[in-house]
């Protein structure tokens, strides 16, 4: 059956006005989606004037050797070649998706020998070929190729985000792993300066023993208080190898002992940085990652409501018969085209269409979620930068006036005003309050780490990002 060039549209508006009632309205975003950021954080810091948080956020702490332990992390971290490798899979298919929109265009050669007899008789064999070149285009009139390209691209967006996620959640656990090395290292430094106080002390008590001036009470008490410091060192240790070898494997190497630098008390406080609620929305890769996401499924969904709509494609091709039989090669072409439209699928393409706005709407109540806990994150961590520093105040103090009460225990014990036992409590006060205080200390530092973290570690949309993101959401 033929029909005239007339004939074709009138045919597609039949097929339009049959077809573009099933799809029914589009279903719109929930509004309970919808997330509005605060004026305000709860836990607001003075304004320091020391600007966002900078891409390179661990030099605020002034120590190279951790500088150079997140670099070659950044460089060789497994965790980040894998989410790279994500990002360039998620191009190919935007590739992919890119060239479903382009004509496609192929070609094919058949040969073929023949023999015949003739009408007199006589064999004739003929060698042929026929070189064809053929060509097809989806005219997507209707969108469907072009959103789920949109689609394709804002997946790509959002594996970029994922990527940068990464990225800094490696960096914040290089500089929070570091800072806890640090503290080990101080650590095992005070219960070896300990130990050799008590050492000093067991002598004493042996001495005064053995002379007679003390019972054995006193030798027995100071033995203890000895061995009670000596196993703090192989356990210190212990934790300083299983530090070291993490460190080493977020930089993607063998285990071994990392370079240090400053030690924990010279490592710089880092200031606070600015930055109102509103600009945490673009400054955090994760919650550009979320955005994206519902940006692909809201392409995704246009792009199965368009399969409810005609296909319209056309074909062609061209070629030559070659022949030992013919005097002159042929040329043969053929044109077509065809308009595909559902008439019957008994619900398939509006379960299809149901399942996308499902997951559309399931990225919105992501992003939502991903932004509340975005906005938790920071405030906790101004709380924490806050309360952190008062609580290291009190212990500070606490550890200076346990080292002055040690020294009245020791003054009074050496004079015979107290028992050994008065000045063993304030040895143990004294032990107690300076690690805490080293742990203090660190957890200040770390508080730190948390924040930048939590506001996005400088990240910033890059220009190209920038331009493909307007591009997938149709600014």
């Amino acid at each position: 059956m033929t029909r005239t060039a007339s004939g074709w549209p009138a045919l597609a508006a039949i097929l339009l006005a049959g077809t573009a009632g099933c799809a029914g309205p589009r279903p719109a975003t929930p509004t309970a989606a919808s997330v509005a950021p605060p004026a305000e954080w709860r836990s607001a810091p003075a304004r320091t004037g020391s600007g966002p948080v900078r891409a390179d956020w661990w030099q605020a702490f002034g120590d190279p050797a951790l500088s150079d332990l997140i670099d070659r992390a950044l460089a060789a971290n497994p965790d980040i070649a894998i989410a790279a490798e994500r990002v360039e899979e998620a191009r190919a298919q935007e590739h992919l998706a890119h060239a479903q929109e382009l004509p496609n265009i192929s070609g094919s050669l058949g040969a073929a020998e023949a023999r015949s007899v003739t009408a007199f008789g006589t064999p004739s064999t003929s060698l042929g070929a026929q070189p064809t070149i053929g060509a097809s285009y989806d005219l997507d009139l209707f969108g469907r190729l072009r959103q789920a390209d949109a689609a394709a691209r804002a997946a790509l967006l959002a594996t970029e985000g994922a990527r940068d996620t990464v990225r800094l959640a490696i960096a914040s656990s290089v500089a929070s792993g570091y800072i806890n090395l640090r503290a080990l290292d101080t650590r095992l430094g005070i219960a070896q300066a300990t130990l050799a106080s008590r050492a000093d002390a067991l002598r004493i008590a042996r001495r005064r023993a053995e002379t007679g001036y003390t019972s054995n009470l006193e030798l027995h008490q100071a033995e203890a208080e000895y061995k009670s410091t000596e196993q703090l060192v192989p356990q210190v240790k212990l934790l300083i190898t299983r530090q070291e070898n993490g460190l080493r494997l977020l930089a993607g190497e063998v285990p071994g002992a990392p370079a240090r630098g400053l030690a924990l008390q010279r490592l710089a406080i880092p200031a606070v940085p600015d930055g109102l609620p509103a600009d945490l929305l673009r400054r955090r890769p994760d919650l550009f990652q979320a955005e994206q996401s519902v940006v692909a499924a809201d392409h995704s969904l246009d792009s199965a409501r368009a399969a409810f709509l005609p296909t319209v494609s056309l074909t062609g091709s061209v070629g030559l018969v070659l022949s030992t039989a013919l005097a002159n090669p042929i040329g043969v072409f053929s044109l077509g085209g065809s308009i595909l439209a559902p008439l019957l699928d008994s619900g398939r393409m509006r379960a299809q269409a149901d399942a996308a706005a499902a997951r559309r709407n399931q990225a919105a109540f992501a992003y939502r979620k991903a932004a509340l806990t975005a906005f938790r994150e920071v405030d906790d961590s101004l709380a924490g930068v806050a309360r952190l520093r008062e609580q290291e105040a009190a212990i500070v103090g606490q550890r200076d006036a346990a080292a002055a009460a040690l020294r009245n225990a020791t003054n009074r014990y050496r004079a015979g005003y107290s028992p050994y036992l008065e000045q063993l409590d304030a040895q143990r006060t004294l032990l107690t309050a300076d690690l805490a205080a080293v742990q203090a200390r660190a957890d200040r530092l770390t508080s730190y780490v948390t924040l930048y973290q939590a506001m996005g570690g400088g990240w910033t949309l890059a220009p190209d990002l920038a331009s493909a993101s307007r591009s997938s959401t149709g600014d």
